[in-house]
């Protein structure tokens, strides 16, 4: 009896230390498949660990690069481990479907389904919350609605999985149905649909929905909600609705915990078009605090209102602050070069761009050029420019842009050669047409135009058709 005692003490002091190791190396890839492979060739594999353990190794798995590991291990657990029989667990059939989430494998969501039914857990609250994910992810919404209908006991998390897996995929109506139907719909209830709504690009409904969640159900927003709610309001202009939740999030403390409320805040005011309000979010915060993405937010605020003046001050104070420029920075002063005329200036940052920052620009950077200098009358240099652009960034974007800046300046001769490179492209846009047969008018060229607008018809060109909001 010593000696058998002695016996498992140790087997369960092995298997004591492997648990602690796995928990320790959990979030270290190489650290985890080094044990795996440990245990694989000395046979403890077969027989040392319990449960508990294996699931330490399924859910690295289950939500590493690979998730189909997790099967893997699963599978060969099933066939190999000897003594003692392993029981799998809940934790171990939630780990295993997370992986079918994260793969969006609805085969293997099934099979996982049938099993743990077989295996008794038809019951289970956790394991049911996460299959539902499971087909919900994979847009197999009838198999959702089932295992929905068929759950016995449902928790908040169990009804927000659903309503997010509709959302994502677009569903919102079904999304504002279930919503109506949840007992206590939560914060991340209302978030979720927020958010899809914004996505699905409609700022109306997004913020109807908001204001009804924080007026109407009084349900405070999180920083998680206002960062979904922020697009949607820059979209529609919705100066008023920005200012109420300026002072919601100076009272609850979110302004002053989270830069990206203050940095989307400065943003979503200058597009409302109150550049006051933007500068001053950003003197709000503190020099310390603030980081590239702030100091880009006040340089695009700026650029967008034409102030090309305080956006060079702010970029030469960020890089004064030992921050050094992203693509997205430059993009931003750039842009405030072309529309303010600096156009020196443009071409300086640029070459500081490309030779100091080891930046590649791209077709934004190449169009912020071609603008810059099409708008300042230098057509020669900016037709040169778009004619050394590498062939794997140039589009034709950047000769429409080149065109536009033809029919400004009445560049006859340019423009009808910007007009064959463009067609090289594409034919059918009728705009192309219609702006080179503007540039033949300008000069009295009507027999051109003639000729180019039957040539628009032949082609079959088509022109989107003028709006107004009056």
């Amino acid at each position: 009896m010593t000696l058998n005692r002695t016996i498992k003490q140790a087997a369960h002091l092995q298997r004591r230390n492997l648990l602690s190791l796995l928990l320790q190396q959990q979030t270290r890839r190489s650290a985890m498949q080094q044990l795996h492979s440990h245990l694989i060739t000395t046979g403890a594999h077969s027989h040392c660990m319990d449960v508990t353990s294996w699931n330490v190794l399924l859910r690295h798995y289950s939500l590493g690069i690979f998730p189909q590991e997790a099967f893997l291990l699963f599978r060969h657990l099933r066939l190999h481990h000897v003594y003692p029989p392993l029981s799998f667990d809940s934790f171990s059939f939630s780990f295993l479907l997370k992986a079918c989430a994260n793969l969006q494998h609805r085969e293997g969501g099934l099979q996982l389904h049938a099993l743990t039914l077989k295996l008794g857990f038809e019951f289970h609250v956790y394991v049911h919350t996460v299959l539902l994910n499971v087909y919900a992810a994979c847009g197999a919404f009838l198999e959702a609605k089932q295992v929905f209908d068929e759950m016995p006991v449902r928790n908040s998390v169990t009804w927000n999985v659903f309503i997010t897996g509709l959302a994502k995929w677009g569903e919102l109506h079904l999304a504002c149905s279930l919503l109506d139907e949840m007992p206590r719909p939560t914060v991340v209830s209302w978030t979720t649909i927020i958010d899809g709504y914004t996505r699905m690009n409609q700022p109306k409904q997004a913020l109807a929905l908001f204001l009804t969640m924080f007026l109407d159900e009084g349900i405070k927003p999180t920083e998680i909600t206002l960062l979904a709610i922020f697009p949607a309001i820059s979209n529609l202009g919705a100066l008023e609705i920005c200012q109420l939740i300026h002072t919601y999030g100076e009272k609850s403390g979110l302004n002053a915990s989270d830069i990206r409320i203050r940095t989307s805040l400065l943003d979503t005011y200058a597009k409302c078009g109150c550049i006051e309000s933007a500068s001053g979010v950003f003197g709000e915060i503190a020099a310390k605090g603030r980081n590239l993405v702030s100091w880009t937010s006040i340089i695009s605020a700026f650029a967008m209102h034409g102030m090309a003046k305080e956006a060079l001050e702010n970029f030469e104070r960020m890089q004064k602050e030992c921050l050094k420029p992203n693509r997205i920075t430059f993009l931003s002063v750039l842009n405030a070069c072309s529309h303010g005329g600096l156009v020196e200036e443009g071409l300086k940052l640029f070459t500081k761009m490309v030779n100091e920052c080891q930046i590649s620009p791209d077709v934004k950077h190449y169009g912020c050029l071609i603008d810059m200098l099409g708008r300042a009358g230098r057509l020669d240099e900016a037709e040169k420019m778009a004619l050394e652009i590498p062939d794997y960034v140039v589009n034709v974007v950047i000769w429409r842009t080149l065109l536009g800046a033809c029919s400004f300046h009445g560049n006859v001769e340019m423009g009808a050669r910007v007009t064959r490179k463009i067609l090289e492209m594409e034919r059918k846009y009728g705009g192309d047409y219609v702006l080179l047969s503007n540039i033949f008018a300008g000069v009295g060229r009507f027999w051109d135009v003639e000729r180019v607008r039957r040539l628009m018809d032949e082609r079959n060109a088509s022109k989107v058709p003028g709006l107004s909001f009056f």
